[in-house]
């Protein structure tokens, strides 16, 4: 298989409400004069709303840089990001997990969620029942009035989505957040961010090295080459998002099938 192979994406119209992200010919440079790098681009991407879009490949390719571009916290060197057809807001576009949790450790796991509900203008008259809520879907009950330093790094890292959840956007953005994990913790946990965001509806873009990690959760995949990352393969993901048996899932041939694709794709661009 070619590392330029690509299936083209659904277009959608980029306007407000739809919970589309697009980028159009966006590079991004580090650097000035002599010592500029070329991080990524040019790349055109259209993420339609409530898509689970990953994006995958090797160490360097510019993946996290797409993010922080669609996050809003870093601006192109050229071309255009939009976000419900408006230039992304840091912290108001996108609910964001980082590869650590980055809670206030001061605080509870009830005061961490009740911070991430004022920056998201919630009433507070409504915090009791949204944070009971959110808890719920993280799959936390009951630890609202734990330290930080009193849960594991993985209850930890549900609280961190739990916090991007509370953010009032259609948007979520994780970039490798089970990167530090155990294996057993990083299944469980990618069992949680698929069922949420299938019951959430919101538009996800997610990033990580694993093939198998970008299968499993993914609606659609993209494989950038090395720096400077640009799209090799753009391959969408039918297997089924319902009530489905996750151990099943990972053990059927579609699954490995995929998963051996990509592998082979991130593997010939990043060559």
């Amino acid at each position: 298989m070619s590392s330029s192979e690509t299936v083209a994406p659904a277009v959608v119209a980029d306007t407000p409400g739809t919970g589309s992200v697009r980028l159009d010919q966006v590079t991004h440079q580090y650097g000035r004069g002599g010592e500029t790098v070329t991080a990524v681009g040019p790349v055109d991407l259209t993420v339609p709303a409530g898509e689970f879009l990953v994006l995958v490949g090797a160490s360097g390719c510019g993946k996290s840089t797409l993010l922080r571009l669609i996050a809003g916290f870093e601006q192109p060197t050229h071309g255009s990001v939009r976000v419900l057809g408006a230039a992304p807001r840091p912290g108001r576009s996108a609910g964001v997990v980082f590869q650590t949790p980055r809670l206030f450790p001061w605080r509870t796991v009830r005061g961490n969620i009740d911070l991430a509900l004022r920056y998201a203008d919630v009433p507070r008259a409504q915090w009791p029942e949204k944070r009971a809520e959110l808890l719920t879907r993280v799959g936390l009950e009951g630890t609202e009035r734990r330290r930080v330093w009193e849960i594991s790094g993985g209850q930890q890292q549900r609280v961190a989505i739990a916090r991007a959840l509370a953010a009032r956007n259609p948007l979520l953005l994780l970039d490798e957040p089970f990167a530090a994990l155990d294996a057993l913790t990083r299944e469980r946990l990618q069992e949680d961010v698929r069922r949420v965001t299938a019951q959430t509806g919101r538009t996800t873009v997610f990033v990580t090295h694993s093939a198998d990690e970008a299968v499993f959760l993914g609606t659609r995949i993209v494989v950038l080459t090395k720096s400077p990352g640009t799209v090799a393969l753009d391959l969408p993901i039918s297997l089924p998002r319902g009530d489905v048996d996750a151990e099943q899932l990972r053990e059927s041939a579609e699954f490995n099938e995929l998963r051996l694709r990509v592998s082979h794709a991130v593997k010939a661009a990043a060559a």
